[in-house]
């Protein structure tokens, strides 16, 4: 079932010859529980591309449905996650993640605040508050309230682009970990093409501005996946290669 669909999208910034294109007739369908990450050189426009999915930047020209229904502003239906952790500074751990639990009764709010900070491994920090975390935890605390909120769809703007490498993996990890667990559907922004073949489902590499999509791979490979196997080594190789980052053979 196809959850999301983008029908030449196009988006401009600035007006008359000084108009700057940056999604020139992107055509690209999501189906319903797939993981798709979205690739290409930085500035190309693969954030503003999922900024439309989000319903936070109109299309110029084309059409973006969601279930066959034309977006026309942002959803809580669509949790959108960046890597500027957004959790509430003033409020605890779990307050934050019961935010967006305003409207269940005080007991199914406290039994789904457990569950998610269960999910992310912060049920021992309910009573911290952000400034007391790490970066990664802060990160953690961000995607149990998103699941809270219980959307339809995750949308990820680089959401591990501000930790270092090894909490990078450890997070990458966990993320892969949830998806599997909750079948959300997932768009991905990531500069990182290893992280783009541990986690999707299937992988849209994007050209220089303005974008269009130069490929869509699919990512058969099992998981768990091994990041030191020969398929995987084949996967970012090709889309290295898409992406003439090394020369072709």
């Amino acid at each position: 079932m196809v959850k999301i669909r983008l029908k030449q999208a196009l988006k401009q910034f600035g007006a008359g010859a000084k108009a700057l294109t940056v999604l020139d007739h992107v055509d690209l369908e999501v189906r319903e529980h797939e993981f798709v990450v979205l690739v290409g050189p930085s500035g190309c426009g693969k954030t503003t591309l999922l900024g439309a999915i989000a319903g936070f930047v109109a299309l110029d020209a084309g059409t973006l449905e969601i279930d066959g229904q034309r977006v026309r502003g942002p959803s809580r239906r669509r949790i959108y996650v960046s890597q500027e952790p957004s959790v509430f500074p003033w409020l605890t751990v779990e307050e934050n993640v019961a935010f967006p639990l305003a409207d269940l009764p005080a007991e199914a709010r406290e039994a789904e605040v457990a569950r998610q900070l269960s999910r992310v491994g912060l049920a021992d920090f309910r009573n911290h508050y952000p400034v007391q975390l790490s970066g990664g935890m802060k990160q953690r605390l961000e995607f149990a309230r998103a699941l809270a909120a219980e959307p339809e769809m995750l949308l990820l703007d680089e959401p591990f682009g501000a930790l270092d490498p090894f909490t990078r993996h450890e997070h990458c990890r966990e993320l892969a970990r949830l998806w599997l667990e909750t079948r959300k559907t997932c768009v991905m922004v990531t500069h990182d093409i290893e992280e783009a073949c541990a986690l999707a489902t299937r992988i849209v590499v994007m050209s220089t501005r303005p974008a269009r999509i130069i490929d869509i791979l699919d990512n058969p490979l099992p998981r768990p996946r091994d990041l030191t196997g020969d398929g995987f080594h084949a996967l970012k190789t090709r889309i290295h290669r898409l992406l003439q980052l090394v020369p072709s053979i």
